[in-house]
C-alpha cells in the first residue's frame, strides 16, 4: 500500500494504490494525514468509528469525511488508519480506526473537506488505486 501527495490547483490530491480495499482506504486515509502534516509523536489513543453509503465511492467519501469530523471533534490528527471494507446485498460499510494525535503536539495544516471531484476508486491489475482532491 503507498500513496502520493499531488498538486491540484489549489487543492491538494492524494493518488494512492493497495492490494484490497482495506489496504487502499488506509492508505487514502494516509495521504490525507500527510496532507495535514509530515511528523507526528507516537502518541495518542486509538479511537473506532464505522460508517455506512450505498457504493464504494460514497464510502470512501464518508469515511474521509468522518475523519475530518473526528479530527475536529476530538481536537486530533488522525494517524496509522486501519480499515475493513465490507458489502452486504446494496451497502457497503467501513469498520474502521485511527490513532489521534493531540492536535497540541503538532504543527499541522488544515484540510477542509474531502470532494467528489476527479474522484476516482478502481481495480487495476495489482489491486486498487484511488485518487482524491481535497479542499485546503
Amino acid at each position: 500500500m503507498s500513496f502520493a501527495l499531488r498538486d491540484h490547483t489549489a487543492d491538494i490530491a492524494v493518488e494512492a494504490t493497495g492490494e484490497t480495499l482495506d489496504a487502499i482506504f488506509a492508505a487514502v486515509a494516509d495521504g490525507m494525514t500527510a496532507a495535514m502534516s509530515e511528523q507526528f509523536p507516537p502518541s495518542g489513543e486509538r479511537f473506532e468509528f464505522d460508517v455506512t453509503a450505498e457504493s464504494r465511492e460514497a464510502l470512501l467519501f464518508d469515511y474521509l469525511d468522518e475523519l475530518i469530523y473526528q479530527r475536529d471533534v476530538r481536537n486530533v490528527l488522525p494517524v496509522d488508519h486501519r480499515a475493513s471494507v465490507s458489502q452486504h446485498g446494496d451497502e457497503w460499510s467501513v469498520t474502521a480506526s485511527a490513532r489521534g494525535v493531540p492536535l497540541e503536539e503538532i504543527a499541522a495544516r488544515e484540510v477542509k473537506a474531502v470532494t467528489y471531484s476527479q474522484m476516482e476508486l478502481e481495480r487495476v491489475d495489482d489491486g486498487w488505486r484511488a485518487y482524491v482532491v481535497f479542499d485546503v
